[in-house]
């Protein structure tokens, strides 16, 4: 059975990291699927090799806002078919969703919301949290298999980040966001990359103005999940810190489907 090759990059600004060699990267990985996240651009403002580069079917989620979130996913097989939100206007609205039926699998990219503005963008965070996770139980309770990858802006646990204390009272490493990835943890998701690697140092997301990466100062706030009837199909998962152009790094597994 072939294997398949996803990665996962939030790319903070899709036309940035084209200019940083994005397509060059992509090509030479040569991913099944590459979702991205926090594209920033809507598709009117993309060139013809960014939407279409080779061997890649591409399709995007833009925020009513522009300049603002946005979610990709570069594929080389057509999903059956592709939503764009979880049926709930206040969440749908961001572009932040991109749910593609393979059959074999469901996929969601997604870009989750950072909780860091204030009490109210908390609230909102929480609650797309928890739309989601009602939206991924539905498909789990027909028996579907699913995979779940992009910036989740939360570091699970304290192994996750470089400085846990510092940042108990920060959102992305707050008890209540933690808590709610216990929850989903023991819904039967299974973090791909915890799966294989149980030591520290190994971080997504590096803060840019401190220059965080070359101390490796990090978070590890992106991720890929699967449910558990994928398990014996995952072969590896690992993250690419020394891929640069963002302040994320891509990240990846390997499953034979």
């Amino acid at each position: 059975m072939p294997k398949l090759k996803l990665l996962s990059w939030n790319v903070n600004g899709i036309r940035a990291a084209q200019k940083k060699g994005l397509l060059e990267w992509l090509l030479k990985e040569s991913p099944g699927i590459l979702c991205v996240q926090e594209t920033k651009a809507h598709i009117e403002q993309l060139n013809k090799e960014l939407i279409n580069p080779n061997g890649y079917k591409t399709y995007w989620s833009s925020g009513e806002k522009k300049g603002y979130s946005g979610v990709a996913i570069f594929t080389k097989t057509e999903p059956v078919n592709i939503e764009t939100g979880f049926g709930v206007k206040k969440f749908d609205c961001e572009g932040r969703i991109l749910i593609s039926d393979y059959k074999d699998f469901v996929l969601f990219n997604i870009y989750f919301p950072n909780g860091q503005r204030d009490e109210e963008r908390l609230k909102y965070k929480l609650g797309f949290y928890d739309e989601f996770l009602k939206y991924v139980e539905k498909l789990k309770a027909k028996g579907r298999k699913v995979i779940i990858c992009g910036d989740v802006n939360t570091a699970h646990k304290e192994i996750d980040l470089a400085r846990p204390k510092e940042n108990e009272n920060s959102s992305g490493f707050l008890p209540i966001e933690r808590k709610w990835m216990d929850k989903f943890t023991e819904h039967g998701y299974i973090d791909t990359f915890r799966h294989f690697h149980d030591e520290g140092g190994n971080y997504t997301y590096w803060d840019q103005i401190t220059r965080a990466r070359e101390r490796n100062v990090g978070w590890r706030i992106d991720y890929f999940f699967i449910t558990a009837d994928l398990l014996k199909n995952l072969k590896s998962a690992f993250i690419m810190p020394e891929v640069m152009g963002s302040d994320h790094c891509p990240l990846g597994i390997e499953v034979v489907i």
